[in-house]
């Protein structure tokens, strides 16, 4: 229902919703779709059709599954732990209902001992329904901005009601160039990794870092990427940055 996870950033993952649409850029090479195609390989339903074979790699249908058997699996929870909601997919994707999307919501509120972390690059749909949403203060809402041509999804979050909102710079394949930070409360930035990784250059990273220090928003870079990404690591100028957002030593 559940699984720790690698990620540097939180605990583990809930996926109660499997399946997506690439959508811009930043989807190009992304591992979940490489992951739904492995698991349906490997028999398992929840992520049967949502993958179809282009040239030599998956890329999604647009079928998306909601896995109504894993939705109240924080329940048995016990023990608080930073969680990343869908990490196969996208809660606020067009064919997720939106009653769906208010169980998941009641899930997470009922369960107060954890923090969710939920991240979106349907900033559009986000704002459209974030006056619907009951926010709970221990869920995180963050978007993906992986190059200027999406800032537009800063604005869209911070319009939300959502408690802490973040962004997800990652993988970041182009410069950030005029991105404001106010009313943000942690920044993520990190290369693109895996097969076909587009290089990050170092300029990029640093800009995000510097606004950060400069607004004094939580940075936390998570990698430098490349197709071997653990030939790189993850220091930053001499440095390892895994900041976290003060409210995490309120809900833990």
């Amino acid at each position: 229902m559940g699984s720790k996870s690698s990620i540097e950033w939180t605990d583990a993952t809930w996926n109660p919703v499997a399946g997506c649409t690439v959508l811009s850029a930043g989807c190009t090479n992304c591992y979940a779709m490489r992951m739904a195609a492995r698991l349906e390989s490997m028999g398992q339903p929840k992520y049967s059709g949502l993958t179809r074979t282009s040239g030599r790699r998956k890329v999604w249908t647009g079928r998306v599954n909601l896995d109504f058997g894993s939705l109240r699996a924080p329940l048995s929870w016990k023990k608080g732990r930073m969680i990343f909601v869908n990490s196969m997919s996208d809660l606020f994707h067009e064919n997720v209902p939106a009653e769906f999307i208010d169980e998941v919501f009641s899930v997470m509120r009922g369960t107060p001992q954890h923090i969710y972390q939920v991240l979106t690059k349907r900033s559009e749909r986000l704002a459209e329904l974030s006056d619907t949403i009951d926010w709970p203060a221990n869920v995180w809402m963050g978007v993906s901005v992986e190059s200027s041509q999406v800032l537009s999804r800063i604005d869209d979050l911070r319009s939300t009601g959502a408690a802490v909102k973040f962004l997800s710079c990652e993988p970041l394949i182009g410069p950030l160039d005029g991105i404001a930070l106010d009313g943000m409360d942690w920044v993520i930035a990190g290369g693109e990794s895996g097969p076909g990784a587009r290089p990050m250059q170092a300029s990029w990273v640093r800009d995000v870092r510097d606004a950060c220090v400069e607004a004094g928003v939580p940075f936390h870079f998570k990698q430098w990427g490349g197709v071997v990404k653990s030939k790189f690591g993850r220091e930053l100028d001499g440095r390892t940055w895994d900041e976290l957002p003060e409210q995490v030593e309120a809900l833990a």
